[in-house]
This record gives structure tokens, C-alpha cells and sequence, in this order.
């Protein structure tokens, strides 16, 4: 713990609202993960299905019409959907996708902004059996075509816009594509797409949900590598528990919270515990369709009475430059409990939540792999400002060192430095990287999943985020691959080597800097740098574009080949080089 913030501790409990977690130890030291399958149902006739935890047995329980989702518009509009309302909508999403020809198994993709229709069909697609992907709103054309077609999209949710700028240039190059629907089709609708509106219409309000087993494959979520395409991590019905379990225990939700996560449903934060913990807990779950703007949010805060807050370093630094006095001008003593995810959480906003709002944000740990958190800070436990916190019970967690042979060894000193892993079997596991079953070997070792991350723990249990083990860059809580940013950068004409890193920055964490080495016949420049910056943003997206670009005569690459971007990272951010006996060529 950094010795200039000291530890938070927490006031008792009020007696009417005592937290889920009350005595984390003893927990721990009893608990098995079979007792996870209390917090779900199970379908009636067996088997297990996420959209029916979600939402149909809060129906059958008698709480239809209890509010689900209260959404609010980007132009003021709101609106609110009963968990009987959201059962029936998604139903009916369920038969569209029959009707369709869509079946078990088969991979749905949306590309679309917080949207009711996006709830409806992330839900309605589980419930037909198939498999939900989402993609994130602000991805260029090229990330949005590489998910789609290792996902092998048979049909793609989305909006007119988004169709006609990312995804009609190339889709009759993807032969597994047979369906898009249009959210807000009109008159005009574009070949080979179907209006959603009017197929909800005419379709079943009552279709059966099929009978999911715990390891059918019911989530694909993609996530960035260093090198090589973007992985497609497998997630099936069985992670409900675990998402359930969480929602309870690190986010400390009770059924009459009114609940806002701010992440997008295209991230895998968005579904977890935008969609799939809260609704399965019963909570009045908030979505604001807007992007971020501070005063907007202290007015939903405020408004909305939010009890339990989910969001990320990014806003919260963002919030912070905003200043202290903004949030003082609003009513948001109903806030019960802050949490944050997406990236380590720095001390200095764990300490200014507890200041302006009177309770810590609450940081934890977990990947896209993990499906759910792992590691997490509770609301009756002493926070330590800059800790990700201690394991969720039935999460085995360790600190390891990994050596050349594959041997894998527990540290246990300590605050000694090694790789954070994890023992497998937790329900919310990934099973695999869809067709690429040797990438998912080399995640274990010795008994463990090997995060990729490097990590300390004190001798309270308390974990420490030191860095990434690898090369890909966190941005606004984004995880992004090298590899595809230096792909598209090289599809300019003029540019012979690409490598980028990410650098710190003050609100999102981590910016994006490229460095660049010319073809003959190319010199650099500024309107040459914007030129190849135009043309990331056109391919990527703004949120994944270099945000600055060096020139260089070439590239620091070992002998095989490949591009050192640790040695370009070291050198920028002026840390040790460590080991260059690899370097064939090279230029500072």
C-alpha cells in the first residue's frame, strides 16, 4: 500500500441495510463454489439459460411489474420496461430469430449504441439458444469485419448509419452473413436488410425459451493480443452464477437498488454487469444513451436516486477535472455504494471519491476471460486506496512465476512482484478462443490461468496491479492490440513499419503513439502525419487511433524479425531497456 494514503475504513452498517458480505473472512473459509447455484433458478424443466435468471423468473416470482430498465434518451427522451414488458420483448426476439432460420449455437452480432432494442435482442438471442456477440459502436470498419468474420456472423443487429459506414462496403465479402435488421429502418431499407420493428410485430410474444444446458455456449466477447488476430472468448450459460454471485457480493446489489453502469454494452462490462448481474438480481437497472458529460451525470445521479454506481478510472479522472464543487451542487445522498472497473484505479480518485461523495470508489479486478470479477473491494471491508482487493469467495487467486520450461511457481512473499493467476473451475470461466484452441493452451500452466498480469499482494490478502506482462494498451478502459492499429497504419502507402505503445495519460490511462518508418520516396511531415492519422481514425475508429505519430529511419527488431515495442516503450517513457541482445537492427 503507498504509504502516503492510508486505508479506508468503513463506518458500521446501518441495521436496516446491512451489506451482502459481512465477514469476508469467515466466508471465504467456508464457502464452495457449488453453493454459487443458490443464486440461480434453472429452467423449469432443467437445464439453465441466462435470459430466463434475467428476467423470466422474476416474472413468475410475481415481480413483473417491477421496473428492469429505465432508459434515458440523448435528447431527454425516457423510458421505462418492466421485467414482464422485457420478458415479452425478448420473446419476441426469440421468434424473429426462428422465424429467420437462426439457430442453436449460431453466432447474433449488434453494432449499435446503448439502445432499448440492443437489452431486447442480447436477451431474446439467449433465449433462442443462439450466441450473443456485441460490437462496440465506434469501431471502424476493419475491427468490426475481422470480429464478424472469425465469429462467422449469420446476423448482425444495428442501425442505418452504422450499417451504411461499417458494414455495407464489405459485406458481400462475408458468405456466413444472411440477416441484418434494422433498428430504425425506414421506407428506404437498404438490399438485404429487414426492418426489426416490424419483424418484432408480427412475432411470438410467448415463444418458448429453448432449453439451454450450463455449458452450451451462450457469449462470445473479443478481446485484443499482441500479435495476431482478435480472440473470440467463448462464454457459456453457466457464467449467470458467477455473474450473479458478484452483482451480490463485490457490487453489493439489493433488489430495490437503482443501479447505473456506465460501460457500454459492447465491452464485456457492458453485458456482465450492464445487462446479465443486475437484471438477474432484480434491480432497476439505469441506461443513459448519451456519451460522457459531467454535469449530465451528476443530473442522472441525482435524479435517478442511483444507490449503486459501476464505472471507470477514465470518467472518474474526467469527473475529477470537472472539480469537486460540480458534484456539491447536486442532491446524491442516495449513492450507497461506488465501484470502479476497466483499469487499475490510481489512489488519488479512490481518496477524492470518499472526499466529494463521502464513500470510496470501490476498484476490482477481472478480464474479459474471467467473465466476471475475481478480485474486489466490498462494502464492509477496509478499502486500501490503489489495491484491487482480495478474492471473491470460491476464487483461488495466487502470484506466480512462470519459467522458460513451463513450470510454474506460487510466490508467496509478501509484496514480491510475479504474474496474477488464477485457479480454474469458477462458473464464469471462458472456455475457449472460437477456433483457436492452441491459444487458449498456452493461458494455463502448472493448474492455473495465467492472467497476463503482474501483480503483488501484501501479507492483509490485498492484491496490487503492478503492469501488463504484455504489450497491449489499456485507453478509456478499452483493451486494444497493437496489432490491429500497425495493420491499418500500413495500409497507407507510404508507410513501410509500424509499431505503437501505449503512453500514459492523464484521463484515459493510456494513450495510443505510433512510431513510423517511411517508404523511399516519403518524407516526413505534419500534413503526412495527419494523413496517416485521417486514415486510422477512418479505419479504427477514433477511440482506437494512434493519437500522436513519430517518424523513425527504422524500427529497434530482434533478428527474427519482429518489432521490439518494449524497447520502443522503455526508451520513450525513459525506463531500463533490460535485455537487447536480441536487437538486430535499431534506431533511437
Amino acid at each position: 500500500m503507498p504509504a502516503s494514503f492510508d486505508a479506508i475504513t468503513k463506518k458500521p452498517a446501518s441495521p436496516d441495510r446491512l451489506p451482502n458480505l459481512q465477514d469476508y473472512s469467515n466466508l471465504v473459509a467456508t464457502f464452495d463454489l457449488a453453493q454459487a447455484r443458490r443464486f440461480v433458478d434453472g429452467l423449469p424443466g432443467g437445464g439453465l439459460n441466462i435470459a430466463h435468471e434475467a428476467v423470466d423468473r422474476h416474472v413468475q416470482a410475481g415481480r413483473g411489474d417491477k421496473i428492469a430498465l429505465r432508459w434515458l434518451g440523448k435528447s431527454g427522451e425516457a423510458r421505462e420496461y418492466s421485467y414482464r414488458q422485457l420478458m415479452t420483448d425478448s420473446n419476441r426476439f426469440a421468434a424473429v430469430l426462428s422465424h429467420l432460420g437462426i439457430g442453436r449455437g449460431e453466432r447474433v452480432f449488434s453494432l449499435c449504441g446503448r439502445l432499448p432494442a440492443l437489452y431486447t435482442a442480447v436477451l431474446g438471442t439467449l433465449k433462442n439458444g443462439s450466441v450473443f456477440s456485441p460490437l462496440f459502436a465506434a469501431f471502424g470498419p476493419e475491427p468490426v469485419r475481422s470480429r464478424m468474420e472469425i465469429g462467422e456472423a449469420r446476423l448482425l443487429v444495428t442501425t442505418r448509419s452504422l450499417y451504411r459506414k461499417k458494414v455495407a462496403p464489405w459485406r458481400d465479402e462475408l458468405s456466413s452473413l444472411e440477416q441484418v435488421l434494422l433498428i430504425d429502418a425506414d421506407d428506404n431499407l437498404p438490399d438485404g436488410c429487414l426492418s426489426l420493428t416490424e419483424l418484432m410485430r408480427e412475432a411470438d410474444p410467448d415463444h418458448p425459451v429453448a432449453t439451454t444446458q450450463p455449458d452450451d455456449m451462450a457469449l462470445l466477447h473479443f478481446t485484443s493480443g499482441t500479435t495476431g488476430r482478435p480472440k473470440g472468448a467463448i462464454h457459456v450459460h453457466e457464467a449467470v452464477v458467477f455473474h450473479t454471485l458478484t452483482g451480490h457480493y463485490a457490487l453489493d446489489l439489493h433488489p430495490d437498488d437503482s443501479y447505473w453502469c456506465t460501460a457500454d454494452p459492447g465491452w464485456v462490462t457492458g453485458t456482465s454487469y450492464g445487462i446479465i448481474a443486475p437484471l438477474s438480481l432484480g434491480v432497476t437497472l439505469v441506461v443513459d444513451e448519451a456519451e460522457f458529460d459531467a454535469e449530465r451525470w451528476y443530473h442522472i445521479l441525482e435524479q435517478q436516486q442511483i444507490t449503486v454506481w459501476y464505472t471507470a478510472p477514465t470518467a472518474i479522472r474526467m469527473l475529477m477535472k470537472a472539480g469537486a464543487d460540480l458534484a456539491k451542487q447536486h442532491d446524491l445522498s442516495a449513492l450507497r455504494f461506488l465501484a470502479s472497473v476497466g483499469e487499475p484505479l490510481n489512489p488519488e480518485a479512490v481518496v477524492w471519491g470518499n472526499e466529494t461523495f463521502g464513500k470510496p470508489f470501490h476498484d476490482n479486478w477481472w478480464q474479459t476471460e474471467t467473465g466476471g470479477i475475481m478480485i474486489a473491494n466490498y462494502a464492509a471491508e477496509t478499502v486500501k486506496p490503489g489495491s484491487m482487493g482480495r478474492p471473491l469467495p470460491g476464487v483461488k487467486a495466487a502470484i506466480v512465476r512462470r519459467a522458460e520450461d513451463g513450470t510454474v511457481t506460487e510466490i508467496t512473499r509478501p509484496g514480491d512482484v510475479g504474474e496474477l493467476a488464477l485457479q480454474p473451475g469458477w462458473p464464469s470461466m471462458f472456455r475457449g478462443y472460437l477456433h483457436e484452441q492452441a491459444r487458449y493452451d498456452k493461458c494455463f500452466a502448472g493448474g492455473w490461468y495465467l492472467s497476463g498480469d503482474l501483480a503483488s499482494r501484501d501479507g492483509d490478502g490485498y492484491y496490487w496491479f503492478v503492469g501488463r506482462a504484455d504489450d497491449v494498451i489499456k485507453s478509456a478502459g478499452h483493451l486494444i492490440g497493437p496489432f490491429e492499429v500497425e495493420s491499418a497504419l500500413l495500409e497507407h502507402p507510404g508507410v513501410a513499419e509500424a509499431a505503437v505503445i501505449g503512453i500514459p495519460d492523464e484521463v484515459a490511462g493510456e494513450s495510443i503513439k505510433a512510431f513510423i518508418a517511411l517508404k523511399p520516396g516519403f518524407s516526413p511531415s505534419d500534413d503526412l502525419r495527419r494523413e496517416i492519422q485521417g486514415l486510422a481514425r477512418k479505419r479504427l475508429g477514433a477511440a482506437v487511433a494512434p493519437k500522436a505519430i513519430d517518424f523513425r529511419d527504422n524500427l529497434p527488431k530482434t533478428r527474427s524479425g519482429k518489432i521490439m515495442r518494449r524497447l520502443l516503450k522503455a526508451r520513450e517513457l525513459g525506463l531500463p531497456e533490460g535485455d537487447i541482445s536480441t536487437l538486430e537492427s535499431d534506431e533511437k
